[in-house]
């Protein structure tokens, strides 16, 4: 345990030095100038801090208040040695963060028994503090156990999704990363875009309840084919919903609104505006942009410019305006994961290939 003695008077200082190394376990680290202990700070290291109050330069108040000022030691206990009974000095001390206090002349037993009550305190308050920070550590690593089972199960869901159709695994892959880049450009914290970015695959999880007649129909549906595909959205909420994860929870609200429109005019619920939940409205243009520029049994890929043109003109009618304004920022971002998942989804003798 490292003992600060602050005291201009040398011989106190040497005095109260010995009297501190005959303390098991302690060290005194002493200084006659408190000018020049604070010139150490913040690099220099103590346990507790015994200062005298009658010094030049700084008095014991003045220099408690400037050792404040450093983060590391407001939490230090300090014993004043003071020759003032004053009950203003004394008042004046506590405010400043005395603990305690002795009187000149510093009787030895005395100093050594209130050092050695203050060395236990401190001792227990490490523990408990090394307790507290072993039981963080704990928490934290089961936390992070929880969450990667919740990433497991998303991608085992993910991959039994694809079964049907082997274009949705790669498909649900640049969704989420389409996603993830539009939720960083509307400034949402790291921690909601990886989220996103993680339960956005769940999207269309809900096809695993539509029929493979209508699922892999290649053509275009009839409308009574399109009002049984759009029960993938309500099947999907349904599938994920009431979980006690929230990832799953917002993977169920991704699910369940990716297909709203902000004017009102989607499916399933008809929602508009700001009541779609805003993982939904950034998932809709990303799903819409990977539909448009990929090709499907019905249709050709479009181009990525007419594919932007079509977003950005739908802006405030099927899209959140500022999901298309951040969609329009990332661009250069979508492009790069759109060209990489194309490289990574060709055969590998083609993938090195310019």
């Amino acid at each position: 345990m490292r003992i600060l003695l602050v005291d201009d008077n040398r011989t106190n200082l040497m005095f109260l030095s010995k009297l501190i190394e005959k303390i098991d376990g302690c060290e005194a680290v002493s200084f006659d100038d408190p000018a020049g202990a604070l010139a150490q700070m913040p690099k220099l290291d103590f346990d507790i801090a015994v200062v005298d109050y009658q010094m030049p330069g700084y008095n014991g108040v003045e220099f408690l208040r400037e050792i404040n000022l450093f983060e590391k030691y407001q939490e230090k206990p300090y014993v004043m040695v003071t020759a003032d009974r004053d009950l203003a000095t004394r008042m004046a001390c506590l405010d400043a963060g005395s603990i305690d206090f002795l009187t000149k002349p510093v009787i030895p037993l005395e100093f050594q028994a209130r050092l050695r009550n203050l060395v236990a305190l401190v001792d227990a308050r490490n523990k408990l503090a090394d307790k507290a920070e072993w039981l963080r550590m704990g928490i934290e690593k089961a936390t992070e156990e929880i969450r990667s089972r919740e990433e497991e199960i998303i991608n085992r869901l993910s991959l039994a999704a694809s079964y049907k159709d082997s274009d949705t695994a790669l498909h649900t892959h640049r969704v989420a990363n389409y996603s993830a880049a539009i939720a960083e450009a509307m400034g949402l914290s790291p921690d909601i875009c990886s989220d996103i970015r993680l339960a956005s695959p769940m999207h269309d999880i809900g096809k695993v309840g539509i029929r493979d007649a209508i699922l892999l129909k290649r053509g275009k549906l009839t409308e009574q084919e399109y009002a049984e595909m759009q029960a993938h959205t309500t099947i999907g909420s349904d599938i994920l919903n009431r979980s006690k994860s929230s990832l799953l929870r917002l993977a169920a609200e991704i699910a369940g609104s990716h297909h709203e429109r902000w004017d009102g005019q989607g499916y399933p619920r008809r929602l508009s505006g700001e009541d779609i939940p805003v993982a939904g409205r950034i998932v809709a243009v990303a799903d819409n942009f990977d539909a448009l520029t990929t090709s499907r049994p019905y249709k050709e890929a479009w181009t990525v410019e007419k594919a932007v043109d079509h977003i950005s003109s739908k802006a405030g009618t099927q899209f959140d305006p500022s999901c298309v304004a951040a969609f329009l920022f990332a661009l250069p971002k979508i492009k790069e994961i759109k060209i990489k998942a194309s490289e990574e989804s060709l055969p590998t003798r083609f993938a090195s290939c310019s």
